[in-house]
This record gives C-alpha cells, sequence and structure tokens, in this order.
C-alpha cells in the first residue's frame, strides 16, 4: 500500500518540493530587505558595543521617519529627490551605463529652474510645467555631453560625469557669488551664498505641516515618473533597443540598432530625470538655490537605484527607505546620545550587503542567482 502511494505522488509534486519550487522563484525578492534587515542587527551590534542603547536608537529612527505624522510628511519630502534621481541612475543601469554625475546634472538642471523663475513672469499652470521642463532640459543636455563622448570617442561615462560634476558644481558656486556683475546671486543676500528666489508662481503646490516643511507635488511626479519609466522600459520599443544595448552592444549592432545613438539617449534621458529632481527640490523647498544644495544627493542615487535593483517600482520604496533614514536621524541622535554618522554606518552596510549579496544569500540559505538576473552597471572602460 505504502508503495502504491508513492507512485501516485511523484516526489517532485509533493507540498515541500512545491514549496521549495515557489521560494526559488521568489526568494531573490527578500534579498534587498533582508540586506536591510542585516544592516540594522549589525548597527544594533556596533551601538551596543560603544555604550549605546540600540534600542533607543531605533525607536526614534522609527518615530522620526515612519512613526509619527510629521516624521512621514519629512520622510517623503526628503525621499522625493532621491526617488526621482534614483530612477535617472537606474535608466542609465539598463543602458549598461554608469551615471555617477546626477550630482552635476542636478545642478544644470536647477540653475536652468533659476533662470525660468527669475526671468519670467507666467501664471502658474504655466509656469511650474516651465520649470519642471528648464529643470529636464538642463540635466539632459548636460547629461548628454559625457554620452557624446562615451558613444564617439569611448571614453569612460564614468570619468566624463565625474568631471562634469565639479564643471557643474563649481560654475554653479561662480554664477552665485559673482558679484561685478551680479549674475544668479541675490543682492539682498549679505552672504552671497544663495541665488534669487523663484517667482511665487513657479511653486510647486503643497501642504504645510509643522513650520518649515511643506508637503508639495513632487512626490506625485516622482510617483509618475517612476511608472513612466517601467513602461518606457518595457513596453516601449526605444526601451526594448535601451535594455538590448544594456545588455550586448554587439547583438543590438547586428540587429541594426544604432549603439551611440542610444548611448547618447539613454544618459540623456537619465540626466533629464536628475534635472526634475533638481527642479522638484528649488521649487517645492527652498525655492532658490545655493552652492551646497545638492551636497551627496546624486551619489545617495546611486544607492538607491542599487538597493531597488534599478526596479523602477522598487526605487520608490528603497527612495522612502533612504529618505527614512536621513528624516530618523536627528530623532535618533537625541534619543540615544549618539552621533549622527552611525545612520550613514548603517547606510554603508546596506549598500555593502546589496552589492555583495552572495553573503546575504549565504547566510539565509537563498538560492544564488541566474545568469540572466544580473543588472548590467558598465560594460568595461573604454568598452563600446
Amino acid at each position: 500500500m505504502a508503495q502504491a502511494v508513492e507512485e501516485r505522488i511523484p516526489p517532485s509534486q509533493g507540498p515541500s518540493s512545491g514549496f521549495r519550487a515557489a521560494y526559488e522563484r521568489y526568494s531573490s525578492l527578500l534579498v534587498p530587505l533582508l540586506a536591510v534587515f542585516t544592516a540594522l542587527v549589525l548597527g544594533a551590534l556596533m551601538i551596543g558595543l560603544t555604550g549605546g542603547d540600540w534600542l533607543a536608537a531605533y525607536i526614534g529612527l522609527w518615530e522620526g521617519s515612519f512613526g509619527t505624522f510629521n516624521g512621514i510628511t519629512n520622510t517623503i519630502v526628503r525621499s522625493t529627490p532621491f526617488i526621482i534621481c534614483g530612477l535617472g541612475v537606474a535608466l542609465g543601469f539598463k543602458a549598461g551605463l554608469f551615471n555617477i554625475g546626477a550630482e552635476g546634472q542636478l545642478y544644470a538642471g536647477s540653475v536652468c529652474v533659476i533662470l525660468v523663475g527669475t526671468l519670467l513672469q507666467l501664471p502658474p499652470i504655466l509656469h511650474i510645467p516651465a520649470g519642471i521642463i528648464a529643470g529636464a532640459l538642463g540635466g539632459a543636455a548636460w547629461a548628454a555631453i559625457a554620452g557624446f563622448l562615451k558613444a564617439r570617442t569611448g571614453a569612460h561615462e564614468v570619468i566624463n560625469t565625474i568631471m562634469l560634476n565639479y564643471i557643474a558644481i563649481r560654475l554653479t558656486d561662480w554664477l552665485i557669488k559673482s558679484k561685478a556683475p551680479y549674475l544668479l546671486g541675490d543682492p539682498a543676500d549679505t552672504s552671497s551664498s544663495r541665488t534669487q528666489f523663484i517667482a511665487e508662481s513657479m511653486h510647486l503646490p503643497g501642504i504645510r505641516v509643522g513650520e518649515t516643511t511643506v508637503l508639495h507635488l513632487g512626490i506625485l511626479i516622482a510617483v509618475a515618473l517612476a511608472f513612466v519609466v517601467d513602461g518606457f522600459l518595457k513596453r516601449t520599443t526605444v526601451g526594448f533597443e535601451l535594455r538590448t544595448v544594456g545588455a550586448n552592444p554587439n547583438a543590438a549592432r547586428y540587429a541594426g540598432m544604432s549603439v551611440p545613438g542610444t548611448i547618447v539617449l539613454a544618459m540623456a534621458l537619465s540626466g533629464g530625470l536628475a534635472g526634475i529632481a533638481g527642479a522638484s527640490e528649488v521649487m517645492g523647498v527652498r525655492y532658490a538655490l545655493s552652492a551646497d544644495f545638492f551636497s551627496g544627493l546624486g551619489f545617495d542615487a546611486i544607492a538607491v537605484a542599487l538597493l531597488a535593483r534599478s526596479n523602477p517600482i522598487g526605487i520608490l520604496f528603497s527612495g522612502l527607505l533612504w529618505g527614512g533614514l536621513l528624516s530618523g536621524a536627528r530623532l535618533m541622535q537625541v534619543r540615544a546620545g549618539l552621533s549622527i554618522d552611525v545612520i550613514k554606518i548603517v547606510q554603508a552596510l546596506i549598500i555593502m550587503f546589496v552589492a555583495a549579496d552572495q553573503i546575504v544569500r549565504w547566510i539565509y540559505r537563498i538560492p544564488q542567482r541566474k545568469a540572466g538576473d544580473e543588472t548590467m552597471i558598465s560594460k568595461g572602460w573604454g568598452g563600446g
């Protein structure tokens, strides 16, 4: 009888094997979550070893990021530029390009926003779209320089975009601080640290929460862009060509696709998204631009994109996580008497475990990645 039962239910179709198959199929989705969890555990261990109260620290982190209405609002506002800029970095990854120049593209787009916001007088229904378009065009034009150099000369985009970062930041600094004549600087600002304020007609609509925070329209723009980028990559011919060039440029060339043109387009689109991120900050948060406005934001966007495995919808959640870590850092510092650098350590651990996900897979016995699961980031120095 036992033998007959065994013959009727093959081992491959039993409940345990079905669970294992489902686990192997979907367990890769757990890797980023487990990477964050592991980083938090190690962070707690470090806090404990230094004599701090890790529980009070993490309660403060939670309350400052997602545990209260004000915390959630601050997190959303803080996350918005990370989400939009992360989408730009992810789009570059899909094309096999490592756009490390989002910082410079943020500044280039923001300078264009300031020009439109201070020189033009338009009704809000026109001024707000004009500002967003100006930011997108500024960021796209700046990134297209690196794309053109990559496509035509083979110069690697990492080197080009890093150098363009320095140029954009220093150029913005000069434009703001120049006094003979005043260029972008505000004559009323004695410290010469910012531009003139943009016209009120170009402020993004929002709801004031507390004394300083405005929950502005930028988060809705970020959500919409995430779905637009996802649809563009998956459902359009241009998106298919972009992904094909990223996966195998030789095969794309053999299929008749323009590899140089796709590279320039991908970089321009990536920079355009970074420019929109800059526009959302200028138009929704400070209404002016300073030389230190985006310090580190472009580089953090790379981590946001990597944490989501360059999945546009996933970037919504990784961006919120990143914004939450930054929003809750101050309360975490107060509650546990810690240095704010602890948050930076936790962030670094998250990046490390996401980048070296084989460690997480080994710890939690998650099946190894298949060959096709990797996101193409860069094809090598000087590669086509």
